[in-house]
């Protein structure tokens, strides 16, 4: 029987192909969610207090924000926030929720016309038990899907290899928002 040297164990690309995705391990952990409910620990709150760069921020409406999901699902993923704190969609206003609305239309323009996806995923997850990874501050995830996004990994390696960097993904839908704006 032969033994597993160190390098076998550390990562070293073998017969498998691994895709090692260490930042995972701070969101499956815990590290990147907020330590309480409270506003003051909510990282949707902080974001608009930061530069658009800095905190991923696409465009600033009204009364919402568009902003880079930092665990996206693919390149491109948005999420739509209102800049209340406010866990619960029977609970915001109804001008946050038509700008909700037409910040996700908009998005959805924006993203076809710079990255070309073939449909979308749409959705809120109302509490912890639905999947929000931080139900405290409600979002509206807008997710771009092109044919073959999906393949074993998700499934089999609960690992998604996103191909762009969320400061490029930024800055590709800032300058489309822009043009989407004209």
């Amino acid at each position: 029987m032969q033994t597993e040297s160190f390098e076998d164990l550390a990562g070293v690309p073998d017969c498998f192909q691994r895709l090692w995705t260490p930042h995972r391990a701070a969101y499956i952990g815990g590290e990147a969610k907020p330590a309480s409910k409270d506003a003051a620990d909510c990282p949707f709150c902080a974001a608009p207090n930061l530069e658009d760069e800095e905190s991923l921020i696409v465009f600033r409406g009204e009364r919402a924000f568009v902003i880079m999901n930092l665990f996206p699902y693919n390149a491109g993923h948005v999420l739509i926030c209102p800049y209340r704190h406010v866990s619960d969609y029977t609970d915001i206003t109804g001008e946050e929720r038509i700008e909700i609305g037409e910040l996700t239309a908009q998005a959805m323009r924006v993203l076809r016309r710079s990255a070309n996806p073939q449909g979308f995923n749409l959705g809120m997850n109302q509490g912890s038990v639905a999947g929000a990874g931080i139900a405290a501050h409600l979002h509206q995830h807008v997710v771009p899907r092109w044919a073959g996004d999906a393949n074993f990994l998700p499934i089999i390696g609960q690992t998604k290899a996103v191909p762009e960097l969320l400061a490029d993904a930024r800055a590709r839908l800032a300058a489309a928002w822009k043009e989407e704006a004209k």
